[in-house]
C-alpha cells in the first residue's frame, strides 16, 4: 500500500524521471504535488502499469493534482552533462514549473542536487511506496513515451514505437545497419560490435 505523505503539514512534491536508461530521445522529468487525503487503488510505480493504466491515470493525475510539470532534457544537452546531471536538471526544470512551492521534495533514487532552498529526501524505489513519487513516475513515463512515439513517425525503422529508444537487441541491430540519427546520445555505447545482424 502506498502513502500519501512522508511528513505532516508539509507540501511535499514527488518527482521522478524516465528515459535515463535510453540510446535516443531526451530524459523527461516530473514534479507533482497531491492533496494530502488523495488515494488510488491502481497507482503505482509506472513499470508495474500497463500502457492503457498509465494513460488513464495521467488524466486522473493532472485533474487531481494541486500542481504538476514535465520537463524535457534533450540527448545533445545528455552528451553535454552527463546522464545523471541531465536527469536532475530535468527535476529542477519540472520543479521550477510548479505553480505552487512545495516545503519537501520526495526523490526516487539514491542521486539529487538541492534546488534552491527546497528540502529533499532521496528514497530508492520510491515510486512503490509514495503516491506523489509514483504520479510522477506516469507523468514522465507517459510524455516521454508520446514524444518517442512522433520521433517513430520520422525514423520508423529503429521501433521507437515499441522500444521507445531503449537499448533492446532490435534497436542495437538497426543502429548497425542504419547507423545513428540527430536524437541517438553519442556519450552511450551505441554499437555492439558483437551481434549478428538478422537476415
Amino acid at each position: 500500500m502506498l502513502k500519501s505523505c512522508l511528513y505532516l503539514n508539509c507540501t511535499e512534491a514527488g518527482c521522478d524521471e524516465a528515459g535515463r536508461g535510453c540510446l535516443a530521445g531526451p530524459v523527461v522529468a516530473a514534479a507533482v504535488i497531491l492533496p494530502r487525503n488523495f488515494r488510488h487503488p491502481v497507482l503505482n510505480d509506472s513499470k508495474k502499469l500497463t500502457p492503457r493504466q498509465r494513460l488513464q491515470l495521467r488524466d486522473e493525475i493532472t485533474g487531481s493534482a494541486i500542481a504538476w510539470e514535465v520537463a524535457f532534457v534533450g540527448n545533445e544537452e545528455i552528451d553535454e552533462i552527463n546522464i545523471l546531471r541531465a536527469s536532475v536538471r530535468a527535476m529542477h526544470l519540472a520543479i521550477e514549473g510548479l505553480k505552487k512551492k512545495p516545503d519537501i521534495l520526495l526523490i526516487d533514487g539514491n542521486r539529487f542536487y538541492p534546488y534552491k532552498d527546497i528540502k529533499h529526501e532521496t528514497i530508492i524505489r520510491g515510486d512503490g511506496l509514495f503516491f506523489s513519487i509514483a504520479a510522477a513516475s506516469v507523468l514522465a513515463k507517459t510524455f516521454r513515451d508520446e514524444y518517442m512515439q512522433k520521433l517513430h513517425c520520422d525514423y520508423p525503422q529503429y521501433g521507437w514505437d515499441k522500444n521507445k529508444g531503449y537499448p533492446t537487441p532490435y534497436h542495437r541491430s538497426a543502429i548497425l545497419r542504419h547507423g545513428i540519427t540527430p536524437y541517438h546520445r553519442r556519450s552511450f555505447t551505441l554499437f555492439d560490435t558483437q551481434m549478428e545482424l538478422p537476415l
